[in-house]
């Protein structure tokens, strides 16, 4: 990173002195200037701007200094108890994905979870497993700090638990979570509510306590005695399992010889029990915080990009959870809404048309996306009585239906209904306003000074903008389609309705918020 603080030399007034003490050599002025020449290239090449987020954040280059001593009650704070916290990113779906996975590490391990905010739409980037081209566990811990104390700053902060509904595990005890804010203002003794309240105008010593939290809680200066395991194995060298195979067995995925050669690589993929590496009797144990990156994984030629973890044949407890977490329903002011939009806007059997169009690989995929609806729509022309009740889930704006099959389908009024939601709808305002007020994601179980800091947050981190709850609502509708569900191929919005549909979140009854 760019030392701001460098002094650099007045050129004219060097040039000066040395004018003075030598006059010996006809080419000391233009050897001089050919000089300043080059390194004003030389500046101007490698100096890069730096953002205002980063200035919450420490680089790689950070010299190490001794963060045991700076933060002696990061070990003692919490009595005993230890947590596990991992860098979120990309989309909400594949964040979701990346909870329960979490969830699943942290009971295997005994640790509680640090339940981190939902990061704004592909703000934090993985990369590629399949490809062996990713951030490592330090660079996304680095990047998903940065991002969380921009959006602590922009008071726009929503906490995963303040969507997702995770009250039954809670009450279960099959897992222990704590808000991140929460935990950031224990561990590092840090006035979470002044960033909030200053916004930009943070105080210098503040920013300078947020680059320590934060250098220590990313492991940028690697592990801190028994403070903080960074755990810096990710995709491209291990598969994390539970009880299933012998540890440290070669996984059946791993890059092929073409890719070796190509992009001079040497990963070797191996299968790690996560309960022998990081849980009793590891390393890792005594540590009061342990910092993975990225938890996701996806099935790949016959393997697990990251974590394979389907049952555990010895652990009645953690297959109970495995079953639990493959459905983690909305909060009850998002799955009722949902609902009564089903039954008291339509009003009648309805299919769901999930169209996703102009993000990623979908934008040129439009024909196939179309004429799978339109497949879909003939059968039921077919088969019922009309005008058949759609509702409409897409990213494209309806301005810009006209001369699309969506276009052709909003002007057959007399054989399709169509149905849908903006983020502006008074609805999906109310629904919003509700979540902001409820704050789901800081009513867990109390710590040690735990109620002074959520007190805090409450009062000084309020949202200024509204929540965009429009994709949670959208997903409840089209689980409660009853003449089907039209899915966009490859899209983990649709593998996330399908889930909801499978387990009838529309067919249990209206729910109440919970309260622990």
């Amino acid at each position: 990173m760019f030392n701001l603080n460098r002094t650099i030399a007045n050129p004219k007034l060097w040039n000066k002195r040395n004018s003075q003490q030598s006059r010996r050599s006809p080419l000391f002025f233009p050897s001089i200037f050919l000089i300043s020449l080059f390194f004003f290239f030389f500046f101007f090449l490698t100096y890069t701007p730096i953002p205002n987020c980063m200035i919450f954040s420490t680089s790689l280059k950070t010299v190490n200094v001794a963060l045991t001593h700076q933060y002696p009650h990061c070990e003692t704070r919490f009595h005993g108890e230890k947590f596990l916290w991992y860098a979120p990113h990309s989309g909400f779906s594949n964040q979701l994905s990346e909870f329960k996975n979490a969830i699943l590490m942290a009971s295997i391990l005994n640790r509680t979870l640090i339940v981190s905010p939902i990061l704004d739409h592909h703000a934090v980037a993985l990369g590629s497993c399949p490809k062996f081209r990713v951030q490592s566990p330090k660079e996304i811990r680095i990047s998903v700090w940065d991002h969380i104390i921009e959006l602590l700053r922009s008071r726009r902060y929503v906490s995963m638990a303040d969507i997702i509904d995770i009250s039954s595990l809670l009450s279960s005890s099959l897992v222990r979570a704590i808000d991140f804010r929460v935990f950031v203002s224990l561990w590092c003794d840090l006035n979470v509510d002044l960033v909030c309240s200053n916004g930009l105008n943070v105080p210098p010593s503040l920013v300078e306590s947020l680059k320590q939290c934060g250098s220590l809680l990313s492991g940028i200066d690697g592990n801190i005695n028994q403070c903080l395991y960074a755990v810096d194995e990710d995709c491209r060298t291990t598969v994390w399992t539970y009880q299933n195979g012998v540890d440290g067995m070669l996984d059946s995925f791993q890059p092929d010889e073409q890719l070796k050669k190509r992009k001079k690589i040497s990963y070797v993929r191996r299968r790690r029990d996560v309960y022998k590496t990081l849980g009793p009797g590891s390393k890792a144990e005594s540590a009061t915080v342990l910092a993975f990156g990225s938890l996701f994984t996806a099935p790949y030629k016959g393997s697990e990009l990251y974590i394979d973890i389907q049952n555990a044949p010895a652990d009645p407890r953690i297959n109970a959870l495995i079953n639990k977490i493959e459905f983690l329903p909305f909060v009850p002011e998002i799955v009722n809404l949902g609902k009564q939009f089903a039954s008291q806007t339509i009003k009648a059997p309805f299919l769901c048309a999930q169209l996703r169009l102009l993000d990623g690989q979908f934008k040129n995929h439009w024909k196939a996306t179309f004429l799978g609806l339109r497949q879909k729509l003939d059968s039921l022309r077919q088969a019922g009585s009309q005008p058949i009740h759609i509702f409409v889930m897409t990213d494209l704006p309806q301005g810009n239906w006209t001369g699309s099959y969506l276009g052709d389908l909003a002007m057959d009024s007399a054989n399709f209904k169509l149905y849908f939601l903006g983020e502006n709808d008074l609805l999906v305002m109310n629904t919003a306003k509700k979540l902001a007020l409820a704050r789901h994601g800081l009513r867990f179980k109390s710590f040690p000074g735990s109620m002074d800091a959520v007190a805090k947050v409450e009062k000084h981190c309020s949202l200024d903008i509204l929540p965009d709850v429009l994709l949670y609502i959208e997903e409840t509708i089209c689980s409660c389609a009853s003449l089907g569900f039209v899915r966009t191929t490859g899209s983990t919005i649709a593998q996330s309705i399908e889930v909801m549909r499978k387990f009838g979140l529309c067919s249990s009854p209206i729910r109440t918020a919970f309260a622990l």
